[in-house]
């Protein structure tokens, strides 16, 4: 299958992509993410949309090549709006698992902030002999597949995300209270935040489940118990095989996903095993949901109908 760019066509680019399911998941051989062309960038930019997790096997990218990569991809961002970058780039967060750099719970990146990144990029380092894959969820399929009552249910909902039980401790003790610059603001406490439950994809259009295990703590203006039963169910559906891709990590494996329609999990299976991964991330926007007006149409058509 070949994706092409949204220019002319004598400017169309192809890229050698083999689809890993139906509609979820995308491998690109035979590129190098260090000497690509404007038109291939813009290809790779519209296959993430689309199958919003791509892998790149074969690279040998440093921190800088990697940086510069996401800058033509988007707007880069420091790695991590509360760790310290130790002695890496500011840009990259380096998953350390010899420094408690586990990502053993289901998330989507840094959605405790009010703009979390669009996309994620993440690069092997050191890797174990075995174990420590990576498997992401399509939370747009996962969404298109629930029933119809329960989506025009969600589709009214928010949900308060927080990330005080993951990194609250770290900013207040390891950083003293002083974070990074993150989205024009030093962070100096984690302040929970409102999302849609439903995210509409802002290039895309296509609706997405955006609660994750890792950050979501609640669903806001209903009860603890109502919240607790519909997170689950939520969280349960999402992970569900056919929902999933798993990927075997190798060396000079890099992949991207869009953090908009997607969250992922990493596996903690490798013991005492070294595992380091670099990741950036690219700025995103406020996310928003399905609009008042949209629900308004809906629910009048519902009742003609």
């Amino acid at each position: 299958m070949s994706i092409t760019s949204d220019r002319s066509p004598a400017t169309a680019v192809q890229l050698p992509l083999t689809k890993l399911g139906p509609s979820f998941g995308a491998e690109i051989d035979g590129i190098d993410l260090a000497r690509l062309t404007d038109d291939e960038v813009t290809a790779i930019r519209a296959a993430l949309v689309e199958h919003k997790v791509l892998f790149v096997s074969g690279q040998n990218l440093d921190d800088a090549q990697q940086i510069e990569f996401g800058r033509r991809l988007g707007e880069v961002t420091v790695g991590h709006p509360v760790h310290d970058s130790g002695d890496v780039a500011p840009e990259v967060y380096a998953l350390d698992s010899q420094d408690n750099g586990f990502s053993d719970v289901w998330h989507t990146d840094v959605t405790f902030v009010r703009r979390p990144p669009a996309i994620s990029i993440l690069r092997a380092v050191v890797l174990p002999p075995h174990g420590g894959d990576t498997t992401w969820a399509d939370s747009q399929l996962a969404y298109e597949s629930l029933s119809p009552g329960l989506r025009a249910h969600l589709d009214t909902l928010t949900a308060v995300h927080d990330g005080n039980r993951a990194f609250g401790y770290y900013l207040a003790q390891r950083r003293q209270g002083q974070g990074n610059l993150w989205d024009g603001e030093v962070v100096t406490e984690l302040v929970p935040v409102e999302h849609p439950v439903v995210r509409v994809h802002p290039e895309s259009g296509r609706k997405g489940l955006f609660v994750n295990p890792g950050f979501t703590s609640h669903i806001a203006g209903v009860s603890e118990y109502e919240s607790r039963g519909l997170l689950d169910i939520l969280y349960a559906h999402l992970t569900k095989p056919e929902h999933i891709v798993r990927h075997r990590w190798q060396p000079g494996d890099v992949a991207l996903w869009d953090n908009r329609s997607t969250a992922h999990y990493a596996n903690r299976d490798y013991g005492d095993q070294h595992r380091v991964m670099h990741r950036i991330t690219l700025a995103g926007d406020v996310p928003f949901g399905v609009s008042r007006e949209t629900l308004s149409v809906s629910r009048e058509t519902s009742a003609l109908g």
